[in-house]
């Protein structure tokens, strides 16, 4: 391995490392690229300490963030999940990659593209990733990306195993076509626990850490550090975190500790949606069991409860690998990146769910780690987007970046927080207008949030108010801020579809 700390250039690093993967250099002791571990989660919103969130214990992240950069302003560039990985993991976007709905795939949208493991991999790297990497196993290239990949299920929760052994005694196996659909709908109504993503279900799960698919997952990881596949090679692994996607299912013990009467939220007027374009609204909230403008607070507690569950079962694990990263002497060696395909609604606006501009659904919790580079500990006002972590990584490491990137490396604000290298930051989802798909897009500058949607505008100050309660496009005040945003937008549209070669896909709306 490297064996040696990330003390020499980058431009040093990378020509010795070239030399040794091509033969001309040898037997000496070099300090080649550095490893990459990059973790994302699956419908993170900043309910996470190093975010400022005051509710939930997450110390792997908060040791994590000591000696990270937290972006606090970073944001996906569709809120949802097939979407933001293809972005994410492509470096451009939604409108390049062609993929605007959780089905589309970016190999039949975009033939040839390279993704970011494709990417390392070709450069010597050895790849691995677990987990919810790609949206689902159908999208992922195989042999193209990964070195080794491995994806987990949850074992069978003990109330399932009991009902279905008496289900089945009553019924026969559950493996033949009808008596299997009648076993689904008696497993839905059973209780929330075995509710999925239809009806969102959630509760304690009965298992252990191990027997969740995300315990797996990061044991997996551990695997690979401790019996060292990679041999010589530098790594990149991709640990995909599947919670707190719905059914938001943990350990009982992550419960035990959060009381719901213990969480609290700020009330949303009643009268929220007077003034916001109704397609900037989704619908998913009547599946969670709500009504639009009522507020239904042991429910919503509930629901909290349950996801923040999930988010310290997650840190748990991460606690795990982060120590195994320490114990193979691989802390000064690796650059590590946290992040999430995108935020999510718990009741913000009345809303639950993705698939909206609203901040707590676009904004995501980043942070970025690179031995010997920038200030430990630091957090960062700088405007950041999903698309940038690639090219973030492509600097960390000293190697040269493929030209069809469209974001930009953060690197300058790891280094210095202070730094900006974004004055804008963009995110899309669609909607139906008309009979047909269209887009509602968002930009948003150092103090405002702009959305256009087919029925009407939106105009934030996210100074003054945060919770994007007071709609400004009807303000004769701020007139003038609406024309300098609508300019923003466009040249945003123009650069996010400069490599475009596909059409919006027809789709519907996404859980």
């Amino acid at each position: 391995m490297i064996g040696c700390q990330m003390k020499r250039s980058s431009a040093v690093r990378v020509v010795v490392w070239q030399l040794v993967l091509t033969g001309l250099l040898s037997g000496v002791a070099t300090c080649g690229p550095p490893n990459v571990l990059f973790i994302v989660c699956d419908d993170l919103n900043n309910h996470v300490g190093p975010a400022g969130y005051q509710h939930i214990r997450t110390p792997t992240l908060d040791t994590l963030a000591a000696s990270s950069v937290s972006f606090q302003r970073a944001y996906c560039q569709y809120p949802v999940c097939g979407p933001s990985r293809a972005s994410f993991l492509s470096g451009l976007y939604p409108e390049s990659t062609g993929v605007l709905d959780n089905k589309s795939d970016i190999r039949q949208t975009r033939p040839g593209s390279l993704s970011m493991p494709q990417y390392f991999k070709d450069r010597g790297y050895w790849t691995a990733g677990v987990g919810k990497v790609f949206h689902t196993p159908k999208h992922q290239q195989g042999d193209l990306e990964w070195h080794a990949f491995h994806k987990f299920d949850n074992a069978e929760l003990p109330l399932v195993t009991v009902a279905r052994k008496k289900f089945e005694a009553e019924h026969g196996s559950i493996a033949r076509g009808k008596t299997r659909r009648a076993w689904k709908e008696h497993l839905n109504s059973l209780s929330t626990q075995t509710r999925g993503q239809k009806r969102p279900g959630y509760g304690p799960s009965g298992l252990s850490d191990e027997q969740h698919k995300d315990g797996q997952n990061v044991r997996q990881v551990i695997g690979w550090l401790k019996h060292k596949p990679y041999g010589d090679r530098p790594f990149f692994i991709a640990c995909g975190i599947q919670k707190p996607h719905v059914p938001f299912l943990a350990p009982d013990k992550y419960f035990a500790g959060i009381p719901p009467s213990s969480l609290t939220y700020p009330l949303d007027p009643t009268d929220d949606w007077d003034d916001i374009p109704r397609q900037a609204m989704v619908k998913r909230f009547t599946a969670f069991g709500f009504e639009l403008g009522r507020e239904n607070a042991s429910l919503r507690r509930e629901y909290m409860q349950a996801y923040h569950a999930c988010i310290e079962f997650v840190d748990t694990q991460l606690g795990l690998l982060i120590d195994e990263i320490k114990t193979q002497g691989l802390w000064e060696d690796t650059v590590i990146v946290f992040t999430s395909d995108h935020g999510y609604h718990l009741g913000e606006h009345f809303l639950w769910g993705k698939v909206s501009l609203f901040e707590v659904c676009a904004r995501v919790p980043l942070m970025i780690r690179i031995p010997g580079r920038g200030r430990q500990g630091a957090v960062s006002q700088s405007l950041a987007e999903l698309v940038d972590v690639w090219p973030t990584l492509i600097d960390a490491c000293g190697l040269k970046p493929p030209e069809h990137l469209q974001g930009t490396s953060l690197l300058p604000v790891v280094e210095d927080p202070q730094v900006r290298v974004r004055s804008t930051s963009y995110t899309v989802v669609t909607r139906r207008a008309n009979g047909r798909a269209t887009l509602g897009r968002a930009i948003r500058s150092a103090r405002l949030r702009y959305a256009e949607w087919p029925d009407g505008e939106e105009l934030y100050d996210l100074v003054q108010d945060p919770a994007e309660h007071r709609n400004l496009s009807n303000a004769p005040q701020h007139q003038s801020a609406l024309v300098r945003m609508r300019k923003l937008l466009a040249e945003a549209k123009r650069t996010a579809a400069q490599q475009a070669i596909a059409q919006p896909s027809d789709t519907t709306q996404q859980r």
